[in-house]
């Protein structure tokens, strides 16, 4: 039977079955008696077994077939649940999503995972746990190498009675090193320099390209100190980890011949398991009522979408002037339906922010571990969706507002009893719509911001002056650790600390259209509040119109327009105010802003136009000549060389072939 036809979707349920596996293995560990936990898991892997049987991916459907038993052992309370045992688990699913990936790169999903197997074999056999709970925290945890030939193992025989020691070598790197490649060159230099590299997995030729995840093991031939070697390569920077132990060649030999044993075995299993497999994946397959688009066809749809939303704004155009009641209401009824259209095709690229969420429980779960803390996460809102294109982006500025609640804000257990808070922190997680936007919101229970050490901190990098200090709000104050290259760490450690700070996350966010903002309390916890623009492209503007120049400013931002007069105009600090419903509100005059040409009469109108617009909780008047109407428009970028324009954050073609420069009102409220 041909499978290529159903490849698509298994990588689809794959890495559906994953999430779920790496979902409930995380609320295993808080309810290791929770039976429905363990039935869930259960169904995940053996319906993930069954499905790799039968596509013929025979290192996929082993790994899962070892995982579905310790699982069953754990559901009949055979093996009790501890934090090392999940460990070995979560390495097991990251083997299968490995693996899964691979298959979807046009690989064949073949991966060294006899270290991981033999593990589960070890549990599931009754091996005491004591020796695995031993193996886990020490350094010597190593991926045992079981793919030497017949000429490296004469060499490793060869090389032990010439007196030299033959060393396995793991190295693992930081998750954010971003030049893989030259830190395993680096690391392979000291390692020649010591001895002589037999075998390497990966392969060289896949590190040199990049082409794995963050850990690699080496076979060297050498005549220094374990110890030695150790050191020369913790002294490569970014280097998370590193084992070195004596390789045994016999035990080597023995345990590939076991793995070949079981490999063999847990063929003839998936095989005998193929056919209800297959009826089973055929019944759910009959039900299905969606299908899946590629995302790129997609893009294709909303770039030709854009146009015609620009040509619709120009036949609104010429049916106005033509003043012709057929063509008008022709062109009413095209944009009812091109509304309608716009509505599906937004609805169509909007995906479930869960997505994103769902890795960050056991990235917040390692963390914690390796900083020694105990920490919560709590997700709201998962379900809440967001245009694909903001959803590829927002992932890296929330792992970093995250590995930052993390390091610099819940508090080391032990201090946390002092303080008389529970020794556990909780960090939520939020999402929520709002008008058009959604929030994003990070919570914890920490220790807050120390207000002090920010100002003087800004103080000392010349962010602020002395003068300002006074003036300064504390929201103010809070979003001064925004600012490039800031960073209130007193040491720098993997997690943060390291001068590249936050201003990368509101660099990426401010990209999307959106904002952050910052609330803390000291000792109580800090709030990081995201704001982002449902989709990118189409967005709802306000016309307006500046000496014979015309601007959009996005509705979104918009809390009112008014027509004053300038009588009304208050002069405040050596600035044009308004009192707007009791608020002093800053006028920025947009002629001056953006350096109009005045082509005024003499005397000219004693009332002006003014747009409030808002950014948080800050106001501002934006000063206009006349407003023009509402509008949908296709937002276009600038392009690099105009990108970084003050105050304006696109263009758009209007219906009579002008083109408007969108405002962007962020950068005008102060």
């Amino acid at each position: 039977m041909e499978m290529s036809q159903y490849l698509d979707v298994f990588i689809d349920e794959s890495t559906e079955h994953l999430e779920v596996l790496y979902n409930q293995v995380l609320e295993l560990e808080k309810n290791p008696k929770d039976k429905s936990i363990i039935e869930e898991i259960f169904r995940a892997a053996h319906t993930l077994k069954g499905m790799s049987a039968t596509m013929g991916f025979e290192d996929l459907a082993n790994l899962t077939h070892q995982l579905e038993n310790v699982f069953d052992e754990i559901r009949n309370e055979k093996i009790n649940v501890d934090a090392n045992l999940i460990d070995i688990l979560f390495e097991a699913v990251d083997h299968l999503n490995a693996m899964v990936e691979d298959i979807s790169n046009s690989g064949n999903g073949t991966r060294d995972v006899n270290d991981i197997v033999s593990q589960l074999i070890a549990i599931v056999s009754g091996e005491k746990h004591d020796k695995l709970n031993e193996k886990s925290s020490n350094e010597s945890n190593l991926q045992y190498i079981t793919n030497l030939d017949e000429f490296e193992i004469s060499i490793l025989n060869e090389s032990q009675d010439r007196g030299f020691s033959n060393y396995e070598i793991y190295v693992e790197l930081n998750e954010d090193c971003l030049l893989k490649g030259a830190r395993v060159f680096m690391v392979f230099d000291v390692l020649e320099k010591h001895g002589e590299v037999i075998k390497s997995d990966p392969p060289v030729t896949q590190l040199e390209e990049e082409d794995f995840q963050n850990s690699f093991t080496v076979i060297l031939v050498s005549k220094h100190s374990s110890d030695e070697i150790s050191e020369k390569i913790k002294k490569v920077s970014e280097i998370n980890r590193v084992s070195v132990n004596p390789f045994a060649l016999s035990q080597y030999i023995e345990r590939k011949h076991e793995e070949e044993l079981v490999h063999t075995q847990s063929e003839q299993a998936a095989t005998v398991e193929t056919p209800s497999q297959k009826e089973e994946k055929q019944s759910k397959g009959a039900s299905s009522k969606t299908i899946r688009v590629n995302i790129e066809r997609l893009d294709i749809l909303m770039n030709l979408f854009e146009e015609l939303v620009i040509d619709r704004g120009r036949l609104e155009q010429i049916a106005a002037d033509l003043n012709s009641h057929d063509l008008h209401e022709t062109v009413e009824r095209m944009s009812r339906v091109s509304s309608d259209l716009q509505s599906i095709i937004l609805t169509m690229r909007m995906v479930p922010i869960d997505q994103v969420f769902s890795r960050f429980p056991r990235m917040i779960r390692k963390l914690a571990r390796d900083l020694d803390k105990k920490i919560d996460i709590e997700i709201i809102g998962a379900e809440t969706e967001l245009d694909r294109t903001v959803i590829d982006e927002i992932g890296d500025p929330l792992v970093h507002l995250l590995r930052n609640a993390v390091d610099h804000g819940i508090e080391m257990p032990e201090e946390r009893k002092k303080k008389g808070k529970p020794e556990t922190g909780t960090i939520m997680l939020e999402a929520y719509h709002s008008g058009n936007h959604v929030f994003i919101e990070i919570k914890d229970d920490g220790a807050g911001i120390d207000k002090e050490k920010v100002i003087n901190k800004a103080l000392t990098n010349g962010v602020i002056s002395s003068d300002d200090v006074e003036t300064l709000t504390d929201q103010q104050v809070f979003e001064l650790i925004l600012e490039s290259g800031f960073s209130t760490a007193d040491t720098i450690s993997d997690i943060s600390g390291r001068g590249v700070g936050l201003d990368v996350v509101k660099n990426t966010i401010e990209s999307l259209g959106g904002h952050i903002t910052i609330d803390s309390e000291k000792e109580k916890g800090s709030t990081f509040s995201i704001q982002l623009p449902l989709t990118l492209s189409i967005i709802s503007v306000l016309l307006v119109e500046v000496q014979n120049e015309k601007y959009a400013i996005p509705l979104s931002s918009i809390i009112e327009t008014a027509i004053i007069h300038k009588d009304q105009l208050l002069s405040a600090h050596n600035n044009k105010v308004i009192d707007f419903r009791g608020k002093v509100v800053p006028l920025a005059f947009l002629d001056d802003i953006l350096q109009v040409p005045d082509e005024s009469v003499e005397g000219g109108s004693d009332y002006v136009s003014i747009v409030i617009v808002k950014k948080g909780d800050k106001l501002a008047g934006l000063v206009v000549d006349s407003f023009i109407g509402q509008q949908e428009v296709v937002l276009k970028s600038l392009g690099d060389y105009l990108g970084d324009t003050f105050a304006i954050s696109g263009a758009t073609i209007l219906g009579d072939g002008e083109v408007a420069l969108i405002i962007d009102s962020n950068a005008l409220v102060k």
